[in-house]
């Protein structure tokens, strides 16, 4: 058997275009890290910027199951650089895992260093803990419970509605813990909002607003679980809408607003417009139909495939083709039961979705799939997707931008290794960075 790193050498290898940043960080995403007591964070009086599971886990074991990870946080992410790959600067989204080959350690002199099978690879970088999250809502709500900041403090995270109506077996993502993650924060005693106030919203922002005064926040995030009835008797439209209205009348331009919902009909999708939002992220979650029908059986269900496609479509109509932006959720086309078994098979499926919303000018994106317990795929694929696959699929999806004459989206920072601050993934690590003016 290959062991992690020849593993991790033989890709880096064989596959010289993607940047071995690239190959570490989904390597750790896909699979997660460990940390040593010495790499926790003292939560929210510390000097660490605590993870704030801001809509997913996004670990490989429950709360209960991590440990001390659970009650002395681990930090929201961590950035690598130098070590024998000489890394440049990369930002990673932390996926706790205590069994991974990966950990998170002090050497003799104290300094954080990231190891892979007891060899050290990499130092490790802690985001600071910022300003605005050391105070309070006037109720005495954290800012990081109400808006938490990701991608080194890039984008400000306003999960509004954190559960999902898609419910139970026949109509939740196969892969998607919202509701667990909801349920597991509550269980644990952290105050956990399911519908934040807009109100509350409008305060925490104010606090950011005051105290991030490099202006390193850049753009928020509006999000939640989708609506298929009503919350606070609005449909999904205006109830995430009113939120964006809101933001935009009191910190008119301050930000880019970006909404992540399903895809609505056109009419809904020009109110977000209407409402200050610039960038709309319709996910599709995976291509291939048969793949959609049973990993995504509400959406199948209550919109379709086709209607989800030609909805995003006719959204880019609203936005324009560069600012919708849907997610897709890598790794999920190889889980099994239903999964492709062929790497190869995989990919081709996975391009033939890029190519169809690129060629009209749309960018997709995608998260890497992190397989949490919970979920029906979890439990099934608990090593997740093969790193060859995701490593191809970064080169994949480089050629079919390029091919495209399409540049990296707006509304993610810089572009390229040792520029991009994207955690949750390494596309934007893999594109070319932006030229100088």
């Amino acid at each position: 058997m290959q062991s992690r790193t020849d593993l991790v050498e033989d890709l880096m290898g064989r596959f010289p275009s993607v940047p071995r940043e690239a190959v570490i960080k989904e390597d750790l995403l896909r699979g997660g890290l460990a940390f040593d007591d010495s790499a926790l964070s003292d939560n929210e009086g510390g000097d660490v910027k605590p993870k704030s599971y801001f809509i997913f886990s996004f670990d490989h074991r429950t709360l209960p199951e991590l440990g001390t990870a659970a009650l002395r946080r681990p930090p929201e992410e961590i950035v690598l650089t130098g070590g024998p790959y000489e890394l440049r600067r990369t930002v990673v989204s932390v996926r706790t895992n205590p069994d991974s080959p990966y950990r998170v350690k002090a050497d003799a002199d104290g300094r954080l260093k990231l190891y892979l099978e007891d060899r050290e690879i990499a130092e490790v970088g802690l985001p600071p803990m910022p300003e605005y999250y050391r105070h309070t809502l006037e109720n005495g709500k954290q800012v990081m419970e109400v808006a938490p900041t990701i991608q080194w403090g890039y984008l400000i995270y306003l999960t509004a509605y954190r559960l999902c109506q898609y419910f139970g077996a026949t109509e939740e993502c196969q892969y998607c813990d919202i509701n667990h993650n909801y349920r597991q924060n509550k269980a644990a005693g952290r105050p956990y909002t399911a519908v934040k106030p807009v109100d509350e919203v409008l305060e925490a922002l104010a606090i950011i607003d005051k105290y991030d005064t490099a202006r390193t926040s850049t753009a928020y995030t509006l999000t939640g679980g989708s609506i298929t009835r009503k919350v606070d008797g609005l449909a999904e439209a205006d109830f995430y809408g009113r939120y964006a209205q809101a933001i935009e009348e009191r910190f008119p331009g301050r930000w880019i607003g970006k909404v992540v919902a399903q895809a609505l009909p056109r009419e809904d999708v020009q109110r977000f417009k209407d409402y200050g939002i610039q960038i709309y992220h319709p996910n599709y979650e995976v291509w291939d139909k048969y793949l959609f029908e049973r990993y995504c059986p509400g959406k199948e269900r209550y919109v379709g495939r086709e209607e989800w496609h030609r909805r995003i479509l006719e959204s880019a109509e609203v936005f324009g083709p560069r600012n919708v932006i849907p997610n897709f959720v890598a790794g999920i086309e190889m889980a099994a039961p239903f999964g492709f078994t062929s790497i190869s098979e995989a990919i081709d499926s996975t391009a033939e979705g890029l190519q169809y919303f690129m060629s009209r000018g749309i960018t997709p994106r995608f998260t890497t799939w992190c397989p949490e317990p919970t979920t029906p795929l979890g439990k099934m694929n608990p090593a997740g997707a093969p790193l060859e696959y995701h490593v191809r699929l970064l080169q994949t999806y480089r050629a079919v931008m390029e091919a495209n004459g399409l540049s990296s989206p707006p509304g993610y920072g810089p572009p390229g290794p040792g520029n991009a601050v994207f955690s949750v993934s390494s596309f934007m690590d893999t594109l070319e960075p932006n030229p100088i003016p």
